[in-house]
């Protein structure tokens, strides 16, 4: 299950996705795109969303403005295996 929740930017997580508009795509899904890094830069929130080192978005933002983001809930880890026992059974 996924949240769409409104939250502070300085609060926005890596993996958390944000809104950009519609963009040149018809379809509004494709508008979401994924946050990759955040930075603090001189008290604004740097949001960055797809490779940064190559393409990729930014978006500036005031550490207490609102934005909308979708959330995954973080899975929980698998539980640890049983540790085998050296001994046989009979």
């Amino acid at each position: 299950m996924t949240n769409k929740i409104s939250v502070a930017a300085s609060a926005v997580q890596v993996g958390d996705h944000i809104y950009n508009g519609t963009g040149t795509n018809a379809h509004p899904t494709f508008a979401w795109e994924t946050v990759t890094e955040t930075r603090n830069v001189d008290g604004l929130i740097m949001l960055i969303t797809g490779d940064v080192k190559g393409l990729h978005g930014e978006f500036w933002l005031e550490p207490d403005e609102q934005i909308m983001v979708i959330r995954y809930p973080v899975a929980a880890p698998p539980p640890a295996p049983e540790p085998k026992s050296h001994h046989k059974r009979h």
